[in-house]
């Protein structure tokens, strides 16, 4: 989640929502994520909305006192969305670093979205943790209070990549914490960045095989980027370290794709593989089809019907908001055809199940078979008029599929 926080309308402090957006409630899935602002330390290259806990401290704000603030917007949450608002199919918790909170109170606020909203049958319950973060009992903690799966900031395996990056763990921490996992029966998921300044092909190459020989059910791999106001944009721009070459992470891309398969991975979202389609990570497939949810926290984006919103950023504001019995939501969008046709189209693409071609306007479908005759995309060419999905899926590829697709 981005610190920046974008432009829009201003928000009811009720957080009332149109009638429109609540009449599309239970007909796609409902999401709540809760996102933890607390890390130890900042790492150079994150831009995500997250605090020290030196920078913290205020009524509400502080680590013993959050899950009651997110509790309280919980209230807020059932006011807003009524009687008709369906049950959670999926909880995720995101930060910063969510388990910086005691687990109990982590279980704390399943307990209370399920008191709230009620739990469907087939729940999924993720948190993010470093691996020095998360001990044994914590994970079983976690997994008695309802969790089902965790995703681990791996990043990379190779000791000077995580320098750069200004991660803290102790690589050799992973094999015990993903034990710890399988012991308690929690799914795991391990995260990767490539790309990072002075990161060799090679040492892309041991970050893969390592993660692969813990097992996980589910990996994720992103190709870093320079955020403006981030230490790593500082060093970059002073000449400290190279910026990020598209050409090489294009290469690391293809080398993820090809080693993971092997493996027995299946891609299914661009920067995603699973083991199986039961292990994919439904709360993040929610958003990539245009599912609704809550966002729980500061900075906390919110998806119901068409309409978004986002919570104020700084975690005092947060509090004070809440605890004034107001909606801490500091500004919205009612998305329009065109915005949500846009979402749909470059989102789509990204999936594995593709984007249907009657879904595409007129310009979009006649640019299919300008991308078919170009070779962008590869496939059997009656398939592909149905069904238009990605065979050669790099990061760049996709964005010029996109600005095909919608005439950029």
């Amino acid at each position: 989640m981005p610190s920046a926080l974008p432009d829009g309308a201003p928000a009811p402090t009720d957080g009332s929502l149109p009638e429109s957006a609540l009449r599309h409630l239970g007909l796609d899935t409902f999401g709540v994520y809760v996102h933890v602002p607390f890390c130890r330390v900042r790492c150079g290259y994150c831009d995500f909305n997250t605090y020290t806990l030196t920078e913290l401290g205020v009524p509400g704000a502080s680590l013993r006192e959050y899950s009651d603030t997110a509790l309280r917007e919980l209230d807020l949450a059932v006011e807003v969305l009524g009687e008709d608002a369906p049950a959670v199919d999926t909880i995720f918790f995101g930060g910063g670093t969510p388990t910086m909170l005691d687990p109990k109170d982590l279980g704390r606020i399943v307990q209370g979205i399920g008191e709230r909203f009620g739990l469907a049958g087939d729940l999924e319950i993720t948190t993010e943790a470093n691996p020095d973060s998360v001990s044994a009992k914590d994970l079983e903690v976690l997994s008695e209070s309802g969790f089902t799966r965790v995703s681990f900031g791996m990043q990379s395996a190779v000791p000077h990549v995580l320098r750069t990056l200004e991660r803290t763990h102790d690589p050799a921490r992973l094999p015990d914490v993903t034990r710890a996992a399988r012991a308690v029966d929690l799914d795991y998921s391990l995260d990767l960045i490539y790309g990072t300044p002075g990161e060799s092909l090679e040492d892309w190459k041991v970050s893969l095989e390592t993660a692969i020989s813990l097992e996980p059910q589910h990996l994720s791999a992103y190709a870093l980027t320079v955020e403006e106001g981030t230490k790593l944009a500082a060093q970059v721009r002073r000449g400290e370290v190279p910026s990020p070459e598209d050409d090489d992470e294009a290469a690391k891309y293809e080398l993820a794709d090809a080693t993971l398969h092997a493996a027995g991975y299946d891609w299914y979202e661009i920067s995603n593989w699973a083991t199986s389609d039961t292990k994919r990570c439904r709360h993040n497939e929610g958003y990539w089809r245009e599912g609704d949810w809550w966002g729980v926290g500061p900075g906390a984006h919110s998806h119901v019907g068409g309409v978004r919103w986002w919570n104020v950023k700084h975690p005092s504001a947060y509090a004070s908001r809440i605890n004034g019995g107001l909606s801490p939501a500091a500004a919205r969008e009612v998305l329009t055809a065109e915005q949500r046709y846009d979402e749909r189209v470059m989102l789509g693409i990204r999936l594995v199940d593709g984007l249907p071609i009657d879904e595409l306007d007129d310009a979009g479908g006649r640019a299919v078979a300008q991308l078919i005759a170009d070779g962008l995309v590869e496939g059997d060419r009656a398939l592909l008029e149905e069904h238009l999905v990605l065979t050669l899926r790099g990061r760049l590829l996709a964005d010029t599929v996109v600005a095909r697709l919608l005439g950029l």
